[in-house]
């Protein structure tokens, strides 16, 4: 069996969704998308450049070709819509806990009168297996909750479907790979960092070491790969890198030097010239 290699994101995302075909205009340009077969025309994918039998899927201007996802851009688009996923089931998660909260200010005494009459039953159980309730967190949580007052739990309640709102925002902003998308979620992480750190302070758990190495792994390569903030040249740099990853693109400029000067065309971007 033939080695194939790493994943081919581009074949792979094709097989999926589809090839991308574009008819340049230009005579010149389409030439080098097009070609002849005894079955009709075909034209060069430019996601994974391959040719398919058919007719393109737009025609029109070199310069208002798309500029499709491909090869490592792929790549950052599936890590991006993994960590969306993440912050949606987080968002979700939230909220329903935000929900329980607020549900429970107005059942609050049938839930105290249940927890202090049905508690006890437990203790026998409890000091079988070794399960202390003095020394339990989850208890000390739960009669912290029924202690406290209806404003506060309100004021808890109204937090949490804040910050829920605010995860649900950034994992459409990361699932849609929209910029701001992106600037949302490395603030928004970024703001949760001390957070996380100072829980660690005051208990380590496998769950908060892997939670903060996660988020501040996602801040890290948000921020290096998609340049923000000015880094790596900024959103310039970033630009210009989606455009040189366009194969039409490539194609012109690989094609244009040898052109008349008449036809080469002034409004294409500087990296597709």
């Amino acid at each position: 069996m033939r080695y194939q290699g790493p994943v081919d994101w581009n074949l792979r995302t094709c097989a999926r969704r589809g090839h991308v075909t574009y008819a340049p205009a230009e005579d010149a340009y389409r030439e080098r998308l097009e070609a002849t077969t005894p079955v009709g025309p075909a034209w060069r994918c430019l996601r994974c450049g391959d040719f398919v039998i058919g007719e393109p899927h737009a025609r029109g201007p070199a310069e208002d070709a798309p500029i499709v996802l491909r090869g490592r851009a792929l790549r950052d688009a599936l890590i991006l819509r993994l960590l969306s996923v993440e912050r949606f089931v987080k968002g979700l998660l939230v909220l329903a806990a935000a929900y329980g909260v607020f549900h429970f200010r107005s059942h609050r005494d049938g839930v105290e009168r249940a927890f202090n009459e049905d508690l006890p039953l437990l203790r026998p159980f409890a000091d079988k297996i070794g399960w202390r309730f003095e020394d339990s967190a989850m208890i000390h949580t739960i009669r912290t909750v029924i202690e406290a007052e209806s404003r506060t739990l309100l004021w808890v309640a109204a937090g949490l479907a804040l910050y829920g709102v605010l995860q649900l925002v950034e994992g459409i902003g990361l699932w849609l790979l929209k910029r701001w998308g992106e600037y949302f979620a490395v603030v928004a992480t970024s703001l949760g960092l001390p957070v996380e750190i100072y829980e660690l302070t005051e208990k380590v758990t496998w769950l908060r070491i892997g939670a903060l190495v996660v988020n501040v792994a996602a801040v890290l390569y948000i921020l290096l790969s998609k340049r923000l903030f000015g880094l790596r040249g900024g959103h310039a740099a970033y630009a210009a890198e989606r455009h040189e990853t366009s194969l039409l693109e490539v194609e012109i400029a690989a094609h244009e030097p040898t052109l008349p000067r008449g036809l080469r065309d002034p409004k294409l971007p500087v990296g597709a010239r």
